[in-house]
């Protein structure tokens, strides 16, 4: 019977493994496919990431070129598992170069940082003291955003809300600028520096002391960040779309675009999947600037069901032979701070990219979303997914399929014009094998 690991975290990296073989009954040969990932020089580096690690786990980091933002040229770095994303994203960005590129701009960076506290009092009533209750955290937070402050960031605002369904439980909602930084560790700082001035302010004035005791119940930032937006739009004449059309006209593919386009707008069961392919490219390159993923999939999905039901983040408009097509959403990203200044291949993305500001990163990402996303839905309404997607998937059902050199060469010549599926290539296999 296994028993309880105790002090896991104290013993060195081969105990670590040592203990990992014998308690889960695993191969000794695992022992050289963990030392075989360790950095030769700079393991320490990633020693300092996380905890208990064994060794570390690789991903292809690869670029998509050719993406025309703003009128800048753009090679945009991607951290991703699936080949078919930066094909894809390469190819868009290739043809939306020679047709206006993509046109993007920031909305807003405002993020959020919540205190959560219970009183019995009217939660209105603290709106009306907002002035001064700003005035006060300003003071309580003076030494801690200056150097925000001196890069454009600091404390914007402030506005009381009680918490549906939740008897006298109500949430100072504080809005943030944190400059080039995500900033969540900033405003976690100021959350929990602010809250006890907070309460004690409620606690101590004449008026709203009579309504009970305010007590603190949590400090967090929000990943909800649903004013910091950006919007990229990409746009041509109907007959520039022709390369993409297939089988069909321009004008036939516009239109089955659009309609694919209304359907996530107007079905959570595809829009999941319709934004899927957004952050196929979004999480790409968020993932190779060091930027927290978690987050931004967390505040995005919440934005795209902020009204009654969970939509498409895109929209879509053809008039005057003209097709538009815009991407909006939140990205609250940073360019300095966490791994961006640690990671060695999150430093070389954030070089490839030309040391942008966080509003830039904010806007060649979503062009990034935006290419892979147009790529999938023109697939959709033309040749189908399965074709393209397969035919890059090929090389990593060969390597499942422990496919020799020669064999690999056999089956890229076999499968040139022919569907691929795992069974179908596993039977290609067999034959050639006999």
């Amino acid at each position: 019977m296994r028993s309880l690991v105790k002090g896991f975290s104290r013993l060195s990296r081969e105990d670590k493994v040592k203990l990992l073989l014998e308690q889960q009954e695993l191969a000794p040969q695992l022992t050289e496919s963990f030392q075989e990932y360790l950095h030769p020089t700079k393991q320490h580096l990633f020693n300092d990431i996380s905890e208990n690690i064994i060794s570390n786990y690789y991903l292809p980091f690869s670029i998509a070129p050719n993406f025309l933002i703003n009128d800048e040229l753009y090679m945009i770095p991607m951290v991703i598992e699936e080949s078919s994303v930066v094909a894809a994203a390469s190819k868009a960005a290739g043809f939306w170069a020679k047709n206006g590129g993509f046109r993007t701009k920031v909305i807003d960076t405002l993020k959020n940082g919540q205190i959560h506290f219970t009183w019995n009092g009217d939660y209105q009533i603290l709106n009306s003291y907002k002035d001064e209750i700003l005035r006060l955290i300003h003071l309580a937070t003076g030494s801690i955003t200056q150097k925000m402050r001196e890069r454009g960031g600091g404390i914007v605002d402030i506005e009381f809300k009680t918490i549906a369904n939740m008897a006298n439980t109500h949430q100072a909602l504080i809005k943030f600028k944190t400059a080039d930084s995500m900033g969540a560790n900033f405003i976690n700082t100021c959350l929990e520096t602010i809250a006890p001035h907070l309460i004690d302010f409620i606690n101590n004035h004449d008026q709203l002391k009579s309504n009970g005791k305010a007590t603190t119940i949590m400090c967090i930032l929000s990943n909800y960040t649903p004013e910091c937006l950006v919007e990229c739009s990409i746009s041509c004449d109907i007959e520039q779309l022709k390369p993409y059309a297939g089988n069909y006209s321009a004008s036939e593919f516009a239109e089955r675009f659009k309609t694919a386009v209304e359907i996530a707008i107007n079905d959570p069961y595809r829009a999941v999947t319709h934004n899927k392919g957004i952050f196929n490219g979004i999480d790409a390159v968020v993932l190779a600037t060091g930027n927290d993923f978690r987050a931004i999939e967390a505040g995005a999905q919440a934005y795209a069901a902020q009204s009654a039901s969970y939509a498409g983040l895109t929209s879509i408009d053809i008039n005057n032979k003209q097709f538009v097509y815009t991407l909006k959403v939140p990205l609250a990203l940073g360019t300095v701070g966490g791994l961006t200044n640690t990671h060695p291949l999150a430093k070389a993305a954030m070089q490839i990219l030309q040391h942008p500001s966080a509003e830039q990163l904010m806007q060649i990402v979503a062009a990034a979303g935006l290419a892979n996303n147009f790529g999938a839905v023109a697939s959709l309404v033309t040749s189908g997914i399965q074709k393209g997607h397969m035919k890059l998937h090929l090389s990593n059902v060969l390597n499942a399929l422990e496919a020799s050199e020669a064999e690999k060469s056999s089956a890229l010549k076999h499968f040139k014009d022919t569907v691929v599926s795992y069974s179908v290539v596993e039977e290609f296999l067999n034959e050639l094998r006999k």
